[in-house]
């Protein structure tokens, strides 16, 4: 006998609402076993004709009433009442909340007391509920066998499941980056239609540098702070300085008429500009590793060691940046203040040229412009920067520069230092050009002899660089054919630092001769 309830207190008359017996070898344990129609009503009809309440299917003012399906309908009170369903062969039990069911032959009880356990037959017949008893032991039916194969079965379908999650979980992977992959690149390919330079609200440059956050440097004519276009381009944002309106209005004019139509390995580009209202800032590619300053300053506590190979390759990088700078472009562009400080490293210390503030356009076929006033920051301004005495401002200004900055990444210290009272003992490039033209080596800590041949090389070319006149000064292009060369054929030059030498008293007849060749032109967009 098997007693059927329910331990939660649901109602079982739901549950067994599709209740079938016929293929199950159990019956109620009832003599009356009947189908049966449940009702639910109104409150307010006469329920004379129908059973019930059902508590357990009832709800306030809608209670459930149940009748034998085979009675008449015009012989029962359905009058606003709706059927609900039916429930076949059962007994009254079930509205009680609880069914018996018995199996009369289970015949079980001497089979299991052996230690073998009772199933049912397997035949055809499915009304013939017949019992039989399975010996445990019997060699046709051996479970130690099963039992050996269960485990190495279980064990190959656990690692197919695991093999099926692993593969999915690749494919979705894999999926999932490619679909990372592909936005990447979508948001690089805006980014870099940006690049042309784009113009940018004084919101915008907000927005990239959140809230100007993080602050790079200060200069000049503005602050920079780091920003960030994309996930992938970080930049270097300069807000010029709104009360320096002079030189805020001339460097960014500078700046967004010069750089921004350069393209270069050795230039840094110019990324986009603000010019909004009296709110102006320019967007440059950002160089983590910061100025070469940093590098070759002794005087820098966060000085970083370079090697001379790395040295030379910086110094060839500039000079190419530079010839680009004098003859790459459609218009000639004259920095006029090329040093350490304006020239960028990247994460390969690639060099580029920066900060064009000061810089000037002229035409490719005049090699001399007109300035009003002396530009450039002091140890690297040419001499004939400050007196036409010396010659004609042109691109050779550039070129004194640069060998300046030579001669500083050789010495490792400025060209000038104001801390000194007597000048003349901390003037390295003439301390260092005596020195090799008396033969003496350069005086400077080097290990490996390679090393001390880039030393001398890049001092000899740096010496050619700032002769006193223009005209006894490389072009930038011979620059850069002396520092791709070994440096054994290089000759020492004039001495830059003689005040009276009949050198450069022939040096001045040519240069006086050249100059008068040389038409002194005005930069471009003066009246």
């Amino acid at each position: 006998m098997i007693h059927i309830g329910d331990l939660d207190g649901r109602c079982l008359i739901q549950q067994f609402s599709n209740l079938h017996l016929s293929a199950s070898p159990f019956q109620l344990h009832e003599k009356y076993i009947l189908n049966f129609t449940l009702f639910n009503c109104s409150s307010s009809a006469d329920r004379r004709t129908l059973s019930g309440p059902i508590a357990c299917l009832s709800v306030p003012d809608y209670p459930v009433y149940f009748t034998s399906s085979d009675r008449s309908i015009s012989q029962l009170d359905v009058f606003s009442c709706s059927k609900i369903f039916d429930i076949f062969s059962v007994g009254f039990q079930i509205f009680d909340n609880g069914l018996q069911l018995y199996w009369s032959k289970p015949m079980c009880k001497n089979c299991e007391s052996k230690g073998n356990y009772c199933r049912l037959k397997d035949n055809n017949n499915t009304r013939n509920y017949e019992t039989e008893c399975h010996d445990i032991n019997n060699k046709h039916h051996n479970p130690g066998a099963w039992e050996k194969l269960k485990v190495p079965g279980v064990i190959l379908c656990i690692s197919l499941v695991l093999l099926v999650v692993i593969a999915l979980y690749h494919v979705h992977r894999s999926n999932k980056l490619k679909k990372e992959d592909e936005v990447r690149i979508e948001n690089f390919l805006e980014d870099y239609i940006a690049l042309k330079p784009a113009r940018y609200s004084y919101a915008d440059i907000k927005k990239i540098t959140n809230q100007f956050r993080e602050k790079l440097g200060q200069g000049g004519y503005g602050t920079v702070f780091k920003g960030k276009l994309s996930n992938e381009i970080y930049v270097a944002v300069k807000v010029l300085d709104n009360n320096n309106l002079k030189g805020n209005g001339e460097e960014f004019i500078n700046e967004v008429g010069t750089i921004g139509r350069i393209h270069h390995v050795n230039v840094v580009r110019l990324v986009g500009y603000c010019a909004d209202g009296f709110r102006r800032a320019l967007v440059y590619e950002f160089l983590p590793n910061d100025s070469l300053e940093k590098f070759i300053s002794l005087g820098n506590q966060k000085k970083h060691s370079l090697g001379w190979e790395e040295l030379e390759g910086i110094a060839l990088g500039i000079a190419k940046g530079i010839e680009y700078l004098h003859g790459g472009c459609d218009k000639r562009i004259l920095h006029f203040d090329i040093k350490p400080h304006n020239i960028l490293l990247d994460n390969n210390l690639n060099p580029k040229i920066a900060d064009f503030g000061l810089a000037k356009l002229c035409s490719k076929e005049q090699s001399a412009v007109s300035m009003t006033t002396a530009r450039g920051t002091m140890g690297y301004i040419a001499p004939e920067v400050f007196s036409r005495n010396f010659g004609n401002v042109s691109y050779k200004s550039d070129v004194y520069s640069f060998g300046m900055l030579l001669l500083e990444m050789v010495g490792g210290k400025k060209n000038i230092d104001v801390k000194e009272q007597n000048t003349s003992q901390a003037y390295f490039p003439e301390w260092v050009y005596n020195r090799l033209n008396q033969g003496e080596e350069l005086g400077i800590q080097i290990d490996e002899e390679d090393d001390t041949k880039i030393a001398k090389k890049l001092t000899i070319v740096g010496l050619w660089c700032i002769q006193w006149y223009p005209i006894d000064r490389p072009s930038m292009n011979i620059v850069v054919q002396m520092l791709e060369g070994n440096g054994e054929t290089l000759t020492m030059p004039p001495n830059p630092f003689a005040s009276t030498n009949p050198m450069k008293t022939n040096a001045t007849k040519h240069g006086k001769g050249l100059n008068s060749e040389l038409e002194v032109i005005s930069e471009l967009g003066e009246s």
